[in-house]
């Protein structure tokens, strides 16, 4: 028996239970959890925003340590330090034959699995986006687990697996900042935090970060924001004139809301280029006259897990992170228990610290 958080059903709040795990079976995994970042994704998983079976397991950016194999696994063994890779790739799907393994159709079908059920009924569980970090132990494909490169600590190597691939992913490989260039992050959450890092290393010459709250400049300026904006109906002036009224060549947006993204897209500079990474309910729609489109000739990107293949990626932040560029810890803003993840959930709807982690 392990605890976990466990959801129950859509919008319901989170349980604190004890789960059954079964041995891991051909081709599966046990690890035993170090620690699991509290990503957005998740509240938008447990309120609906995003689909998942339930009852689920929520919880995708983790590491630990692998505690049993299953038959057939021979890249990975007892002992080793593992990152979850909640979206592995299938290797044969369209995208993936086009090297876009973000993109790849299969990676979520595990969540529609049942990987564990409730101790006090038996009740069957989901895994949710796969690997169900919010638990002590879990048991996952082996196709969801990476080694911890050297010389990142295990707990922190847990913020790898979303946060940093995903912001760190939007800078270098959707919206490719080049050395000099002028850049403009949109929420300084965990995502947003590693955008500006990543920013930073790309010799970005000015990084503006933009948020809610004006509590959170300690922090941005702390991961590379050479300026801070509390946001309003003038964000988008102010950043110009920051920039010789010409706009940021790039703007990171880690909100999901409509008025963000519009935003970050007026704040661009003619030709400028807006990565959404941010994920936005149905409801939120983002309006653009055919002109305006024409006339600015501005790009606006969709960014899916920051556009990058874990495997390939992990080496290169290992190695920021050796070299001291990239600061796994500064994302961190408090280290909780299983039962602090309500409260984590609620710090996000008031736009409130970095990156929540559950350390176990």
């Amino acid at each position: 028996m392990v605890r976990a958080a466990v959801l129950p059903a859509v919008g319901a709040p989170l349980e604190i239970a004890e789960i059954d795990l079964p041995d891991p079976g051909p081709g599966q995994v046990r690890v035993r959890l170090a620690a699991a970042g509290v990503c957005h994704s998740d509240l938008s998983l447990s309120n609906g925003t995003m689909r998942v079976p339930v009852p689920a397991v929520l919880g995708h950016e983790g590491a630990g340590t692998v505690v049993a194999v299953g038959e057939g696994v021979t890249h990975i063994r007892s002992g080793d330090a593992v990152v979850l890779n909640w979206a592995p790739s299938c290797g044969s799907c369209h995208a993936c034959s086009l090297g876009e393994v973000w993109l790849c159709a299969n990676a979520l079908n595990g969540a529609a699995d049942v990987y564990a059920r409730r101790t006090s009924d038996g009740g069957d569980l989901h895994p949710g986006l796969n690997v169900a970090a919010f638990a002590e132990e879990t048991v996952v494909s082996a196709a969801c687990v990476l080694p911890v490169p050297d010389g990142v600590p295990l707990a922190d190597a847990a913020l790898l697996g979303c946060a940093v691939l995903t912001g760190y992913g939007a800078v270098h490989h959707s919206a490719q900042v080049r050395p000099g260039e002028t850049v403009a992050v949109y929420g300084v959450g965990g995502v947003g935090l590693a955008a500006l890092q990543a920013a930073r290393i790309a010799g970005a010459s000015r990084i503006v970060a933009v948020d809610v709250s004006p509590e959170k400049e300690e922090l941005a300026r702390g991961a590379g924001a050479t300026d801070y904006v509390v946001a309003s109906d003038t964000t988008a002036r102010e950043i110009r004139a920051l920039t010789d009224k010409q706009g940021v060549d790039v703007a990171v947006e880690c909100v999901g809301r409509a008025a963000t993204i519009r935003t970050a897209w007026d704040s661009t500079r003619r030709g400028g280029r807006t990565t959404v990474v941010g994920i936005g309910g149905k409801d939120q729609q983002v309006t653009f006259n055919a002109l305006e489109i024409f006339h600015w000739g501005r790009t606006l990107a969709g960014c899916v897990y920051g556009n990058s293949d874990p495997a390939r990626d992990l080496p290169v932040l290992a190695e920021h992170v050796r070299a001291g560029r990239l600061d796994l810890g500064a994302l961190v803003t408090e280290r909780i228990g299983l039962e602090g993840i309500p409260a984590a959930f609620e710090n996000m709807l008031a736009g409130k610290g970095g990156r929540a982690l559950v350390v176990f």
